[in-house]
């Protein structure tokens, strides 16, 4: 500002009271809308990893049930699975209120399709699909949902497994595993499809059983409650949480804890 040719001072109190007047805390300022944007640089609680395996006629998905707050085993009993429809789950790892905020969002797209009443519903494959756009479109505003995501299910006569991260990268496989499980556990599972190409259900839960327990003993942020969902031919069928991984635990005792209408799809 020019005062009789020459310039001013800066104001002694920017962003203060005007003259004659008092400052209130908590109102806007006049840089109230010059803040930058606030982005998730890191997250607070997460989960590790999530294992997906092929079987002849469905899939199965498991996780533990661990929220680590930093290094700190904060809770030991939420569910990072999601059952999307009777065709259709996922299971994600990283950071669990990102996980929390896509359920929210499938859990009212799922509602909204069952109310146009027409006999469809949302496959794994569009669920797959409409999750890489997503992960992308986040990563591309630099503000990423900080998942990866397996999703698993079981659709006119096939079954599918397919990946996602935070990124957008996608892809599909037999057989999946995301954190230290990607290091630990696929090649477990990947060694064991080289010798049989196809695994029944029981195999199936065989070997997601023996990951869990080498991830259990080697992975710093798993836990010994495991929770899985099952998708055969059957509507998806959530298994309950599998207690054999340590077996003196006081947490859990017996070796597949059930609900018995649950018990056969297991």
């Amino acid at each position: 500002m020019e005062v009789g040719g020459a310039r001013a001072p800066p104001p002694f109190w920017a962003g203060g009271p005007a003259p004659g007047q008092t400052y209130i805390p908590g109102a806007p300022g006049p840089a109230a809308g010059l803040l930058p944007f606030g982005r998730t640089l890191s997250p607070m609680v997460t989960g590790t990893s999530v294992l997906g395996v092929k079987f002849d006629g469905g899939v199965i998905i498991a996780a533990d049930m661990m929220g680590s707050y930093g290094s700190l085993a904060r809770f030991r009993s939420i569910s990072r699975l999601l059952k999307v429809n009777d065709t259709t789950m996922l299971g994600a790892s990283g950071d669990y209120a990102d996980f929390q905020y896509l359920k929210q969002i499938i859990d009212q797209m799922v509602i909204d399709e069952e109310l146009l009443g027409d006999g469809h519903s949302y496959s794994p494959k569009a669920i797959h699909s409409w999750l890489t756009r997503v992960m992308y479109n986040r990563r591309s505003k630099i503000n990423p949902l900080w998942n990866t995501v397996i999703i698993g299910g079981y659709y006119n006569g096939e079954s599918f497994l397919g990946y996602v991260d935070m990124l957008g990268v996608a892809y599909e496989a037999p057989t999946l595993a995301t954190g230290y499980g990607a290091y630990l556990a696929q090649p477990l599972m990947r060694e064991v499809l080289e010798k049989k190409s196809s695994l029944t259900k029981e195999e199936a839960r065989d070997l997601i059983e023996r990951c869990m327990k080498i991830l259990y003993y080697r992975d710093a942020r798993s836990f010994n409650r495991v929770s899985a969902q099952l998708c055969p031919a059957m509507p998806v069928r959530a298994s309950g949480c599998w207690s054999s991984l340590h077996p003196g635990s006081p947490l859990v005792t017996g070796n597949l804890a059930v609900t018995p209408e649950l018990a056969e799809g297991v």
